[in-house]
């Protein structure tokens, strides 16, 4: 059943999509942007006002993450939640829309570019990765000083927002540990390269994702651009989205023809070159 809030113009429901009764918001109008939450993350959590302006922003509780009840015998992995999402847009009747994927809502948009291309439009990311974690990411920033547990201080945030809406507040355990044990090897160098749409691929300049992982991945995928935000970390779209949003909004409504970008023997012509 869908509930429509005129006050907030937002539609709340939920759909069966592969043995889950998924939870999904949409809010604004436009074109549809599908926005893939990082992980522990679910509708809600934030807001993008500026994107909900020019976008039905459509935003998924993936599987056992906020109102969506996991399925306890079914395993975690990313690509079974990309099915999911490609499932829940079959459901809504969209045939194409663009995707805002963070953290690893980004692996999952870049699942979709390259496993179903004809339903993106053009893939925003933040703080994805792409490749193995080893290469991935900066394991010194990952490094603890005790091994977590549910209980950790450094998952306090992620805790207490997941009790307020799941299903099952006292699933947190399982689903922490389900979370944790998700294992992925990244894209192969040949599924970059088939990558038809354009690809946003931004990341602060102190986050959890190296910068050279990044700038390895802008080389392997044709039409990609790198964004890197100025004292940013891994959770900036939470604590200071203002330096990030504007690059993605531009990303998203930036023509489709570009100007070419001038070089040393065509300089800059207005109009021409930029």
């Amino acid at each position: 059943m869908e509930e429509s809030t005129g006050k907030e113009k937002k539609t709340r429901g939920y759909a069966p999509i592969n043995d889950l009764k998924m939870y999904y918001e949409i809010e604004g109008t436009g074109d549809p942007l599908v926005y893939i939450p990082p992980v522990f993350g679910f509708a809600g959590l934030k807001s993008f006002p500026a994107l909900v302006e020019t976008h039905s922003v459509i935003t998924v509780d993936l599987q056992g993450h906020g109102r969506t009840a996991d399925i306890p015998e079914r395993q975690m992995t990313l690509a079974q939640n990309a099915n999911d999402v490609v499932g829940l847009l079959k459901h809504l009747g969209i045939s194409k829309a663009d995707f805002f994927g963070e953290s690893y809502g980004g692996v999952m948009a870049t699942m979709i570019a390259v496993h179903h291309p004809e339903l993106v439009r053009r893939v925003a990311t933040y703080g994805a990765t792409f490749g193995p974690r080893q290469s991935a990411l900066n394991m010194e920033m990952l490094r603890t000083s005790v091994t977590p547990t549910p209980d950790s201080r450094a998952f306090r945030f992620q805790r207490e927002n997941y009790k307020k809406v799941a299903p099952d507040p006292v699933y947190w355990p399982k689903f922490w540990g389900k979370v944790c044990s998700i294992q992925w090897g990244g894209f192969s160098n040949e599924e970059l390269a088939s990558i038809k749409a354009p690809v946003l691929i931004a990341i602060g300049d102190h986050d959890f994702v190296r910068l050279e992982h990044a700038v390895e991945t802008l080389k392997l995928i044709p039409n990609a651009e790198l964004a890197v935000i100025p004292d940013a970390g891994h959770f900036a779209l939470f604590s200071e989205q203002q330096k990030v949003i504007p690059v993605v909004e531009n990303f998203l409504e930036r023509p489709e023809q570009k100007i070419p970008i001038a070089t040393a023997e065509t300089g800059y012509q207005p109009g021409e070159t930029r």
